[in-house]
């Protein structure tokens, strides 16, 4: 309690320094809508979401700085500027559900009602994202004054906005690293070069000995299978991901992708390849489309790789990320149990705390107000599902209070998580994953059942998900903001406002990349939208496979069940994170490997800073230096991705270059950014005596 009472912010609270100002809130309001879509972008097609509080804390205090602001309004543009990733986050695992079970159940031939909406989509967002900031408003003061929640990523951000110039001068590798981002996707769309390669390996004719005794003549020999060899994508934004997360994690994700596309869709397509008329399709198809013989027989085995590959092999992986899942939120079960335990305490001591005596970097939004705020957001999950998902009065109302339970205890689970070790490591969709199952079973026992049951499962676990998200994001800025000595109320109001932005423009984005991709695999010829292999969603997909099969009784259980099976066997045998495989096995194998290959870059960094013999306080420059780079690539593709992708919602594609573009070129791009993300970093190590700066992760 002593060390706790000796706190001095970094701006007392007696200083009248500027903060809540226009130009703050207007910087802060255009990073959340940029940095929410890129992440949009990102985690719709690569599974992954990165933290946006580095990025909107040096790209806020590079402007802000230049128009001569206080570190007060820095802290609140970075504040505002970093919560529209948490509201992606939560619109990608939930949102395209929606689109997912009406597409499934349209291609039935059954007709059901489409909730993927605007006015659905955003009022769930805002509900969410309104919800976490107030129960994070009741748990702040708990939170942040707690001496055993060390809130790394806080720590940091709070220390870059304290050390000033030093660290606004690395704003020119996140712009200069965006401007390659955005050009290469550019270069990639005009086929300058081919952004990736594959082919398919065909094996020769293999038989079974004994197997045509026991199964049948038929299945005694075969003579029709083979492999999906590829490479890795030229994409800035999936190298960038896999240096964030670095040579380990990378790999883990990449070792899933050999396990579907090394092992699983070739054993599957050995069987199942005399079954096909792999040469009477191909005739047909070179004869429609004047090519020859082989290039066709290459295009239907690619083709039924990929068949393979998403309605067997992904069933599995979502089996597998289902016990994933669990096991995330089991090996946290005393920081869970903790958290909870604490909850409704700390609600009771943050409602005898507020009055009008405390000092102003002490001040939340009134308490009268927050509970207004519960209300209306459990007043609106009723109207949403009583009036827009057709349930009857009684699933309206326990929908309401089971979403309010849930989203007050995983708010407070995931501020926790948080403090512990940052809103990177924050496992949402585990949350989410709870929340789902918990309402889908709730349903079950009312009696809800179809397209109303599932949209309301749905509904409840969409509002909890964004809730979490945005309650570990804004109590990780709260904090930080507790360090500098800004004023919670008036943080937590600028939230409101960019989760409001963030929210409302965030189905647009959703929209554009799904019909985008529909109108990019027309054509290009695979199946585009939400689950194709260019814009994979995988927790979506998982949270509308759950949520059919718990509550409409549909679900593909022998493969999910092997997929959890074999996810218990990754556990047993110690695997580290055995939900990143599951994602590698969900995502295109060009995917994977480009994150691994950015893993391996992030590794020779690391190789030849222990080789230059780098201090700490080197290393950390570098991995900062790195850290920027890496952002910049991702915010550079994913923001010209979302503009090819409204061009392609109208059907307006960029014309090809090179009517047959050479990978070739495109390796030699990925070659030169891996150069650049290993030298620039090294570059700026400085000498061993200068002191260390702040981590970015």
């Amino acid at each position: 309690m002593a060390q706790q009472k000796k706190f001095v912010p970094f701006v007392s609270a007696e200083t009248n320094m500027a903060e809540f100002t226009v130009r703050a809130l207007i910087i802060g309001l255009v990073l959340a809508v940029v940095l929410g879509a890129a992440n949009a972008y990102l985690g719709l097609k690569a599974g992954m979401t990165i933290a946006a509080t580095y990025p909107a804390a040096v790209i806020g205090m590079a402007l802000i700085k230049a128009m001569r602001g206080t570190i007060l309004e820095e802290n609140f543009a970075r504040t505002v500027g970093s919560i529209g990733e948490s509201v992606a986050a939560g619109a990608i695992f939930t949102i395209p559900a929606f689109y997912i079970v009406y597409l499934q159940k349209q291609q039935q031939g059954i007709e059901v009602d489409n909730f993927f909406t605007y006015g659905v989509t955003t009022a769930i967002l805002i509900a969410g994202g309104i919800l976490g900031i107030m129960f994070v408003a009741l748990l702040r003061k708990v939170m942040v004054d707690d001496a055993e929640l060390p809130f790394p990523e806080s720590v940091a951000a709070a220390e870059i906005h304290k050390s000033g110039s030093k660290a606004g001068s690395g704003s020119k590798y996140l712009f200069g690293s965006m401007i390659v981002g955005a050009i290469v996707t550019v270069l990639a769309k005009f086929s300058i070069f081919a952004d990736y390669w594959e082919r398919f390996i065909v094996f020769g004719k293999q038989g079974i000995t004994g197997l045509s005794g026991f199964f049948g003549e038929n299945l005694g020999v075969f003579g029709k299978g083979g492999a999906l060899a590829g490479s890795p994508a030229i994409s800035p934004a999936y190298v960038g991901v896999g240096y964030i997360i670095g040579p380990r994690l990378a790999s883990l994700n990449f070792s899933g992708s050999v396990l579907a596309w090394g092992l699983l869709t070739p054993i599957i397509l050995y069987f199942l390849g005399p079954q096909i008329d792999i040469d009477g399709i191909a005739a047909a198809m070179a004869q429609s489309e004047g090519i020859s013989q082989q290039s066709a027989l290459q295009k239907v085995w690619i083709d039924k790789a990929y068949s393979v590959w998403r309605f067997i092999v992904r069933p599995m992986a979502i089996g597998g990320m289902l016990v994933s899942a669990v096991f995330t939120l089991y090996r946290m079960r005393k920081s869970l149990f903790a958290g909870v335990s604490r909850s409704i305490d700390d609600v009771k001591k943050a409602a005898s705390g507020i009055d009008t005596g405390v000092p102003r970097n002490e001040k939340d939004i009134s308490f009268n107000w927050i509970m207004l705020g519960i209300l209306g957001v459990a007043i609106a999950t009723f109207a949403i599902t009583y009036f827009v998902f057709s349930t009857t009065i009684l699933v309206a109302i326990v929908a309401a209070t089971v979403m309010i339970i849930l989203a007050f205890f995983f708010a407070a689970v995931s501020g926790y998580l948080v403090g512990i070790m940052g809103s990177s490591n924050n496992p949402i969709s585990g949350l989410t994953l709870t929340a789902l199952v918990v309402t889908a079973l709730i349903m079950v026992i009312l009696g809800v059942q179809g397209n109303e049951g599932v949209a309301a499962t749905l509904g409840v676990a969409a509002i909890v998900c964004v809730s979490a998200a945005v309650a570990g994001e804004m109590l990780q800025d709260l904090k930080a903001g507790h360090i500098l000595g800004g004023t919670p109320w008036r943080m937590q109001l600028g939230d409101i406002i960019g989760v409001v932005a963030a929210g409302a423009v965030m189905f647009f984005v959703l929209s554009y990349l799904n019909q985008g991709d529909i109108n990019t695999g027309l054509k290009e010829g695979y199946i585009g939208g939400f689950g194709s292999k260019e814009l994979s969603a995988p927790q979506a997909n998982l949270m509308a496979l759950l949520s059919q099969g718990i509550v409409g009784g549909e679900m593909a259980w022998p493969l999910v069940i092997t997929g959890m099976l074999l996810g218990i066997g990754f556990i047993i045998m110690r695997v580290q994170s055995p939900m990143l495989v599951f994602v590698g096995m969900y995502l295109p194998l060009q995917t994977t490997f480009a994150i691994f290959m950015g893993g391996m870059i992030k590794g020779i960094l690391t190789l030849l800073a222990e080789r230059k013999k780098h201090n700490e306080a080197q290393k950390t420059r570098s991995e900062n230096v790195g850290v920027l780079l890496a952002s910049g690539l991702i915010a550079g593709e994913a923001l010209m991705g979302l503009v090819f992708a409204i061009f392609a919602a109208f059907e307006k594609f960029p014309s090809a270059v090179f009517s047959n573009p050479s990978y070739l070129i495109g390796l030699a791009v990925l070659s030169l950014i891996g150069w650049g993300m290993v030298s620039l970093p090294l570059r700026n190590a400085g000498s061993p005596d200068e002191p260390a700066p702040p981590a970015a992760m």
